[in-house]
């Protein structure tokens, strides 16, 4: 079991029809270039997928090409943005290893084997002002979230957080979908920090807090999430990273608990990559 500050994780347990059904695609690669100073941003025509994704969900994106046979394993990457009305979708990422540097080889005008959209994304059903808590490179999972929660009806308040500001991502979508107010903190400057993040937050939202907080990549802003979602009695959702093999479910090497105890905790692919946060006692 995935473990939070004074509670734990469990899967939101959504009907199967919540879900849109996954497809593949070779996908043309129509704009590759850096995001800041730390990632790539990446735009893929596939039509299907652009139209089916929804916040939080991901894709596996092969680095192998056509006639190379490794890289054998896809890479999991966050949907960052969608453009169906021109069947795209974009994705940041990082290079850390040797199937990121592969993919960052792949020129505009080659095709790229794309399979999504996949998992459980965050769970968005009723006009909601929302809370986004993201950090690095676990920002692409929230951006799409102040969208499509505008077209529900609600409002978004977003915290963007990164080393310096030359690797904060996501603000250039936020805005577009329309989020109320955005804040962008830093660990150069401080703001960063979970106790100036708690005071600024309680200070600008307990007249008004959000009924959902959404977060994704940092423990501590899960801890931050859990703490506010107690004081506000606010619904948490957490989105979790994690390496995968295959990203559907058919390996379970992406199992969210210990390894040989008990029975299998949820697959991160395929329960998740998003969990409600559930208070210990609850």
């Amino acid at each position: 079991m995935l473990n939070a500050t004074g509670g734990r994780l469990v899967p939101l347990d959504l009907p199967p029809a919540h879900r849109p059904p996954p497809t593949w695609h070779h996908a043309p690669v129509l704009r590759h270039e850096p995001a800041g100073d730390r990632y790539r941003f990446l735009r893929l025509h596939a039509p299907t997928i652009a139209t089916r994704a929804q916040p939080g969900q991901f894709v596996m994106l092969t680095a192998a090409r056509a006639d190379e046979t490794a890289p054998v394993l896809p890479r999991p990457m966050a949907i960052y943005d969608t453009a169906p009305e021109h069947g795209t979708f974009d994705v940041v990422y990082g290079v850390v290893g040797g199937g990121t540097r592969r993919l960052a080889t792949f020129a505009e005008g080659e095709t790229m084997l794309a399979t999504g959209p996949l998992g459980q994304g965050f769970h968005l059903s009723a006009p909601s002002r929302v809370l986004l808590l993201g950090r690095g490179i676990g920002t692409c999972s929230l951006t799409m979230v102040a969208a499509v929660n505008a077209r529900l009806g609600g409002t978004t308040i977003a915290v963007l957080s990164a080393r310096h500001p030359g690797a904060m991502i996501g603000g250039d979508v936020l805005r577009r979908g329309g989020v109320e107010h955005l804040h962008q903190v830093t660990d150069t400057d401080g703001t960063s920090a979970p106790g100036f993040l708690s005071t600024l937050l309680n200070s600008t939202l307990d007249a008004d807090p959000p009924q959902l907080i959404l977060t994704c990549g940092a423990q501590r802003l899960t801890d931050l999430a859990a703490e506010l979602g107690k004081r506000w009695d606010a619904e948490v959702q957490v989105s979790v990273e994690a390496h995968m093999a295959c990203g559907l479910g058919y390996c379970h090497g992406c199992s969210s608990g210990q390894r040989s105890v008990g029975a299998e905790a949820p697959l991160v692919c395929l329960d998740g990559p998003v969990f409600r946060w559930a208070p210990a006692d609850g």
